[in-house]
């Protein structure tokens, strides 16, 4: 998704949870009536190991009367974007002549590079009919070695990623590795993200087997250190300790767990650009600006422009 103007997130008091080291509760956007809720980056934290942008799309209802997520063709360096729906579809066409349609429970992994150009859009036959969409959309920053390679695109599907079921807890290892099963989806540094669902009362252990860890509560209800966290809040755990989660409430709750291994220096992010040097993002710019990109076979007639600031 491209990088729109967001409102920054506040931050909560996370102070009396010794597990819990920043607690960021993201502000909604409306993007032509579809609701986000940008959670990283933030003044205060840039990144939770390689995750540099996190979003919470929806959810949301369209009526069925032509209302659709539309975003236009737009460009991406030094970074693999990240999607995965819980409800509706998005098809996704690229320069490289990709085009496929991302369903609840898969996984779309496009690997940027030095330089690709996507659109995600509503599929045709979903247009005229109600429909919903929901999910979460994330950057993972390349590493400085890996910035200029070329670019590439996967799609894994639902039944190929490994599933957790057990005592009360259920979900899907989407990336990198967790609780012994590992996705077959290609990362360029260790990296997690899972979707966990926790019945009330269940419990599950976070092993710190990732140097940076972050929680992201989509429904419900979350326990940490005896506090209860509430939907729609990112939790920024502290580094090092296993932390033992619960569902809470009368619903349970259904988590994003993500984090992975810190980068080895600083990037800089400027719209849908990322780069370990500023001098590589004003070429990216330029680069936009002479139409040197390429253009995304399927949906030539148009593009994001490149923001006046």
């Amino acid at each position: 998704m491209s990088f729109f103007p967001g409102k920054d997130p506040e931050f909560g008091d996370a102070e009396s949870c010794n597990d819990v080291t920043q607690l960021i509760i993201p502000r909604t956007s409306d993007i032509g009536g579809f609701e986000v809720r940008r959670a990283l980056p933030t003044i205060k934290r840039r990144l939770v190991g390689p995750f540099i942008f996190f979003d919470r799309m929806g959810p949301a209802r369209f009526g069925g009367h032509g209302e659709a997520l539309d975003v236009k063709p737009h460009p991406h360096i030094g970074l693999s974007t990240v999607t995965y729906l819980t409800e509706g579809e998005i098809g996704h066409r690229d320069t490289l002549g990709n085009h496929t349609v991302i369903r609840p429970g898969d996984v779309n992994l496009m690997t940027a590079g030095r330089g690709i150009v996507h659109s995600e859009r509503t599929p045709e036959d979903l247009r005229l009919r109600p429909h919903a969409l929901s999910g979460v959309q994330t950057w993972l920053a390349l590493p400085e070695r890996d910035e200029e390679i070329d670019p590439t695109f996967g799609h894994t599907e639902k039944k190929a990623l490994p599933t957790i079921s057990e005592n009360g807890v259920s979900g899907r290892v989407v990336l990198g590795h967790f609780c012994g099963l590992t996705a077959d989806v290609k990362t360029f540094t260790d990296t997690l993200l899972a979707d966990i669902a926790l019945r009330p009362g269940a419990r599950l252990s976070f092993p710190a087997e990732h140097e940076e860890r972050a929680i992201y509560i989509l429904e419900g209800a979350l326990e940490v250190g005896g506090d209860t966290f509430e939907a729609e809040q990112l939790l920024v755990l502290a580094p090092k300790d296993t932390i033992t989660i619960a569902g809470a409430g009368e619903h349970g709750c259904r988590l994003m767990l993500f984090g992975g291994e810190a980068l080895e220096k600083p990037r800089h992010i400027w719209w849908n650009f990322v780069s370990s040097s500023k001098e590589r993002i004003e070429q990216a710019k330029e680069d936009w600006r002479q139409g040197r990109f390429g253009l995304v076979p399927g949906d030539e007639q148009e593009f994001v422009p490149l923001p006046e600031r």
